[in-house]
């Protein structure tokens, strides 16, 4: 299948398949199995030799993980993908591939709790420097960079405010120095933002969030154009570590991505329904949403995005105790850490996925304790208003 003639909807659906499926399902069957067999000791040392396409070991390679990388890969615009077993396996993973010790890493300001925990704590265990800068400001960001300095890590739209960075400027100011970039696409998914487009080097996502959708799952990937990278990526790193995805937890990812674009326009016109309404309510101090022409990051986010996904955070006119007053009033929307599932989900950052975070710390990376977070699901957009109006009053 040429996978570049055909448009993002039908790639989701047919990258990647295998034609010869001897046994013609419509489905690809699930290749559960540690091992592989081989005709004679030929045929092994052509695969161990990289000499073939065969598999020997599931951590290694397996058909139900090959398409998945396949796939991911023609709809990001990669040349390959590497699964992994989550979203920080694949993130760990990039980092350490890129660094070793003595060199720094440049990271924006705001990130998810755990991929900052790991750089700030693990990764410093290991004599990796971390710098930590706001990535939207890009003059003052020229003033960051360092002598060893040799990645940058980010998301945008940024775990929970929102943060939009201007993919291409950052990367033309990266490759300058020849500093490698690592983007965190997990919140728009690749059907309304694909930052290889724009120059980044790498691409990682939570495969568990978008891409599955359904919160079934644990699963993560990166992708990249450079096929030696993704060699050395998969065999010295995924391979060591083990962080290997499931073919099982890879069939369930495949299975999801065939509804991403219809499921990412429904989850964007609810979420800019709710946008909307949060940014005229009285109890709302401010509303972080990409959408919304008055938010600071609007016009860089409609440059490099085809849509603004649906992940909303907000702050209330009130301290922390009136969030969590608020959050025990939900009835339909479900409190939980995660996003990206048909569900809307809520959660409270500052005692939750960002509780590593310290109130000074907070404050410093634009933060408050106040601030909600809302992954805006696929009800009926009048249900979710009708609960939000329970909620505020």
């Amino acid at each position: 299948m040429a996978d570049k003639n055909y448009a993002f909807e039908t790639r989701a659906i047919h990258a990647g398949a295998d034609s010869s499926n001897a046994e013609h399902a419509l489905n690809p069957p699930i290749f559960m199995t540690s091992s592989f067999t081989f005709d004679n000791i030929e045929a092994a040392e052509a695969v161990m030799s990289f000499k073939s396409n065969d598999y020997v070991y599931t951590r290694g390679n397996n058909p139900t993980l090959r398409l998945f990388e396949n796939r991911i890969a023609s709809l990001e615009n990669g040349t390959g993908a590497v699964a992994f077993a989550s979203g920080m396996a694949a993130i760990s993973n990039v980092l350490f591939s890129l660094l070793k010790p003595g060199d720094e890493l440049l990271l924006h300001r705001t990130l998810y709790g755990s991929s900052y925990s790991f750089i700030s704590s693990l990764l410093k265990n290991y004599g990796i420097s971390l710098r930590l800068a706001d990535f939207t400001n890009l003059k003052e960001l020229e003033k960051y960079f360092g002598p060893n300095t040799k990645a940058m890590f980010f998301e945008t739209p940024s775990n929970p405010n929102m943060d939009i960075i201007d993919i291409k400027k950052l990367t033309e100011l990266a490759k300058a120095r020849n500093v490698k970039t690592v983007a965190d696409n997990t919140f728009a998914s690749p059907f309304f933002q694909r930052p290889l487009d724009f120059g980044t080097d790498i691409v990682v996502h939570s495969a568990t969030k978008y891409l599955c959708g359904h919160g079934d799952v644990l699963a993560g990937v990166a992708v990249a154009r450079d096929e030696d990278y993704l060699n050395k990526l998969k065999f010295g790193y995924m391979c060591e570590f083990g962080g290997v995805l499931s073919p099982f937890n890879a069939w369930l990812v495949l299975r999801g991505m065939k509804t991403l674009p219809l499921r990412m326009k429904q989850h964007e016109e609810n979420a800019m329904a709710v946008a909307n309404f949060l940014d005229k309510h009285k109890n709302i101090a401010r509303v972080m949403y990409p959408g919304l022409e008055n938010f600071k990051g609007h016009e860089v986010a409609r440059k490099q995005m085809s849509g603004y996904g649906a992940i909303i955070s907000f702050e209330l006119k009130g301290s922390l105790h009136d969030a969590k007053k608020l959050l025990n009033k939900c009835r339909l929307f479900k409190l939980a850490v995660s996003l990206g599932d048909c569900e809307s989900l809520i959660q409270l950052p500052a005692a939750m996925t960002h509780r590593a975070y310290d109130r000074e710390s907070l404050k410093a990376f634009g933060l408050s304790e106040s601030m909600i977070r809302l992954s805006v699901g696929l009800e009926n957009k009048n249900d979710i208003l009708a609960e939000l109006e329970g909620m505020l009053g």
